[in-house]
C-alpha cells in the first residue's frame, strides 16, 4: 500500500468527513454519524497556530487516516499537547495509525518541544491502547461514563506520554 502523510488541506474536508462518519471509525471518536462537511470546513478555517493536522492519503487522493495535535493555549500549559487519531476501517492494523502518531510525536518532540502529550481513548478500544502503549503512552486514569456511544455510557482512559528533562535541562 502506497500512501503519504501530509498536512491537512481545506480540500480534504469532504474525504475527512466521510472518514470520520464511517461505521467502525465514528464509534471510536466523539463525532456523530450526522457530522457535516461544512462543520469540518468551518472548524478547519478557524484553526490557529496551535493546531497541527495531518492526513494519510492514497495516491488516488483517498484519505485513509487523520491525526491532530493541539498545543494547549494556556501559558502555564504550553508544554502540553493533546492528540486524536482515526484510521479507515479497511486500513486498520496496517501501520497507518503508527505512521500518523509517529508524525505527531516527531512534531511534538523535535519542533514544539512538548513535554507531555495526552489523549483519551475508549476503555474497550484495545487495538488503539496497544498502539499508544507501543509509542510510550501510559494509562493515567479511568473516566467512568465519560461519553455516550451507541446508546450507552462508555468509559475512557486518560493516557499520556511524558518526556522528562534531565538535571542539565536536556531531554
Amino acid at each position: 500500500m502506497d500512501y503519504i502523510i501530509r498536512p491537512t488541506r481545506l480540500e480534504d474536508m469532504e474525504g475527512f468527513t466521510d472518514l470520520r462518519r464511517m461505521p467502525g471509525v465514528f464509534e471510536t471518536t466523539l463525532g456523530l454519524p450526522s457530522e457535516s462537511v461544512q462543520r469540518n470546513i468551518d472548524r478547519f478555517k478557524t484553526m490557529g497556530p496551535d493546531n497541527h493536522n495531518f492526513v494519510a492519503v492514497l495516491q488516488d487522493g483517498t484519505i485513509i487516516g487523520a491525526a491532530a495535535l493541539q498545543v494547549q493555549a494556556s501559558p502555564r500549559m504550553r508544554h502540553v499537547g493533546s492528540v486524536g487519531i482515526f484510521v479507515h476501517t479497511d486500513y486498520q492494523n496496517m501501520g497507518v495509525g503508527t505512521a500518523l502518531l509517529t508524525t505527531l510525536l516527531d512534531l511534538a518532540d523535535n519542533w514544539l518541544m512538548l513535554v507531555r502529550v495526552e489523549l483519551e481513548v475508549f476503555a474497550d478500544n484495545e487495538r488503539a491502547i496497544r498502539l499508544y502503549e507501543k509509542l510510550g503512552f501510559e494509562k493515567e486514569g479511568l473516566k467512568r461514563m465519560a461519553t455516550i456511544r451507541n446508546g450507552t455510557y462508555a468509559d475512557e482512559y486518560l493516557m499520556a506520554r511524558l518526556k522528562r528533562r534531565s538535571t542539565n535541562g536536556s531531554m
